[in-house]
């Protein structure tokens, strides 16, 4: 399950990693506890957007920015999680094959005439005798 808090979290991080910025630098800066920062950026709490846009303020990102960057890591994870759902496409299955054959008698003499063998899927063949 793709959890929006911990995308949310590693962009804040690498952001402020970024810039070369310690938490406490950014906590100070954006008024939150140090504490609370560190667990908003390992997803374990979630940001409001009040606290959002302080952070943003602190590390002079546009919420928008921070929001795109968020929203392609999203798109990322949901491929990623539904490659790694989706089975593998299994081979085509042969169909069985029966020979049938087909015998045509014409003339008084009783000669068969002509012969024609007819590979077809089982299934797919109905025979009636006329």
């Amino acid at each position: 399950m793709i959890l929006l808090r911990r995308l949310l979290g590693d962009v804040l991080r690498r952001q402020r990693q970024r810039q070369g910025r310690t938490l406490r630098e950014v906590s100070s800066s954006a008024r939150v506890s140090l504490g609370y920062l560190s667990e908003v950026e390992r997803g374990q709490k979630e940001a409001s957007s009040e606290l959002l846009s302080a952070i943003c303020d602190a590390l002079d990102v546009r919420m928008s920015e921070l929001m795109r960057e968020v929203s392609d890591e999203l798109s990322l994870a949901e491929l990623a999680e539904s490659a790694a759902a989706s089975e593998p496409v299994p081979a085509p299955v042969r169909p069985m094959l029966n020979s049938i054959s087909v015998t045509s008698v014409s003339g008084v003499t009783g000669v068969p005439t002509e012969r024609v063998t007819i590979k077809a899927p089982a299934e797919a063949v109905d025979v009636v005798a006329a």
